[in-house]
């Protein structure tokens, strides 16, 4: 309860209104940024990184530390995100789920036992529409939906952390999702692992999520993956080898806490 409610602090922290002379720009942009290279952070640039900071959002964790965060998005369900599932129970690795409506709607039972094993459940938009397109009541509308539909399941209202459909925003959706109070997460380490009719097979998940590791790594994997769900239990086993730890992302938000400045 106490960590819970240390995080809320923060997430009000982070929402309280910004003074603009202007209207924030609403012009599409689509998350990108440069791969890590001899395992050094990712890169999404200075200007990238200073719009990010203005809104709290954020895609690495500690670049200091060698930790590692794993995010799943969840679009729909395809039959692998239950053995993704066992392989972080079985490593006692915590993640964070990224689910769509449709996904809950859906899959009803697997969104309960992500909560049950202490797991995230993030929002990922009910529609996963565009939401530069979308004015401000419909934003609202999109991941309340969620919202509510993750709470008849779990009785759950801690769904603090948004991650834009198709990683496409704008600045203007970073300050309003930071106004209706939520972290937005990108990533620093992504794969082409989505096009399930064209997977790769396992040890192309397994080398890139190896490949590109770095300490404060936020890992983007599809649950959609064959590939993903075959390679993770080994990747792990590797990453844990080379002395990477694992955390929530409610372990960063904490973290972020403790170094506010004071007041």
């Amino acid at each position: 309860m106490k960590k819970y409610m240390l995080i809320c602090l923060c997430v009000l922290f982070v929402s309280m209104p910004l003074s603009e002379a202007a209207a924030e720009s609403n012009k599409p942009i689509h998350w990108g940024f440069a791969k890590s290279k001899e395992h050094k952070p990712a890169d999404a640039g200075k200007e990238m990184t200073t719009l990010l900071k203005k809104y709290d959002a954020f895609y690495l964790g500690n670049t200091k530390k060698k930790e590692i965060y794993f995010t799943f998005d969840n679009g729909y369900e395809n039959g692998y995100t239950p053995k993704i599932l066992d392989v972080l129970k079985k490593h006692q690795v915590p993640g964070a789920f990224f689910v769509t409506g449709h996904f809950v709607k859906d899959q009803p039972q697997l969104v309960k036992r992500m909560a049950e094993e202490g797991h995230i459940i993030g929002n990922h938009s009910y529609h996963h529409p565009d939401l530069t397109k979308k004015s401000a009541k419909e934003i609202k509308e999109e991941l309340d939906s969620v919202n509510e539909a993750v709470y008849k399941i779990t009785g759950k209202q801690d769904n603090l952390y948004l991650r834009p459909p198709r990683g496409v925003f704008s600045e203007r959706v970073l300050k309003e999702t930071k106004r209706l109070g939520y972290q937005t997460v990108f990533w620093s380490v992504a794969f082409v692992d989505w096009h399930i009719h064209h997977q790769k097979g396992k040890q192309y998940a397994y080398d890139e999520m190896l490949k590109q590791a770095h300490p404060g790594a936020i890992y983007l994997l599809h649950t959609v993956s064959r590939d993903n769900a075959e390679a993770l239990d080994e990747a792990i086993t590797a990453l844990k080898k080379q002395g990477y730890s694992f955390k929530s992302l409610d372990d960063l938000m904490l973290e972020k806490v403790w170094h506010l400045p004071q007041l």
